[in-house]
């Protein structure tokens, strides 16, 4: 675990943007302490590496979240593309520093601005956003959330823990048992009426991330008992197989 003053140290991102990284939802503790000191764990780095990485792109702070929060998203993948990004961003930097040595060689201005196009940069760009960014759930998301007190929205976290609790006491039964799908079933519904339309291909994402989120995997553990996350993620491609 390392607190805000080692991330700070570590990454060069101040106090106060971690800060409002954790007030908007993008980056939030694994834990804090006590006195009320947040403590970051290697998935919290991860994320915030993710993070960084699309900043560099110049990707909004609304973006990044939608897309590092979309049951679609994978990190593998992810960095292939941000590479991609990268080298193109690369590209359109060497094309403008060349542009600008002309200029000063020939001491004067040139009535040429194709150097300054970023449109290869921002059709790939656009075609990140489009298959990881899944606008329509975040913004369902944002709009099912806004107005709640932080007590209102832990209570809402304290029912969604209570499904997997539950699915955990179920954890000695085959995952496409009637009574484990009744729970997948409820989890589906639960996530639909409270965040967004959680869609049978949501949902198997969501169980994937289940797995792959190592504090997700611990919290669903936590309340369900070890090998409740992946025991969920199982019943949920058993659920969604069935469909």
């Amino acid at each position: 675990m390392k607190s805000v003053h080692e991330i700070s140290k570590l990454t060069g991102v101040s106090a106060r943007t971690l800060h409002h990284y954790d007030a908007i939802g993008l980056l939030k503790p694994t834990e804090k302490t006590t006195a009320g000191y947040r403590l970051y764990d290697d998935a919290a780095l991860r994320r915030l590496q993710n993070i960084l990485m699309f900043r560099e792109l110049e990707f909004p702070l609304k973006e990044i979240q939608a897309i590092l929060d979309s049951p679609r998203f994978h990190p593998q993948e992810a960095i292939s593309q941000q590479i991609k990004l990268l080298e193109l961003k690369k590209k359109h930097l060497e094309r403008l520093i060349s542009f600008a040595y002309e200029i000063q060689q020939k001491g004067g201005y040139e009535m040429d601005f194709q150097a300054f196009q970023k449109t290869e940069l921002q059709q790939y760009a656009d075609e990140v956003k489009k298959k990881w960014g899944n606008t329509a759930s975040y913004e369902e998301y944002q709009q099912n959330t806004k107005g709640k007190t932080p007590e209102e929205l832990n209570a809402v976290s304290g029912e969604l823990m209570d499904i997997f609790k539950k699915l955990g006491l179920l954890r000695h039964l085959p995952p496409e048992n009637e009574a484990v799908q009744e729970k997948v079933d409820a989890l589906q519904a639960f996530i639909s009426k409270n965040y967004y339309k959680c869609t049978n291909e949501i949902l198997c994402g969501l169980g994937q991330i289940y797995v792959e989120d190592e504090r997700m995997t611990r919290n669903i553990d936590a309340v369900g008992g070890t090998g409740t996350a992946q025991f969920a993620r199982q019943a949920i491609v058993a659920y969604c197989s069935s469909k």
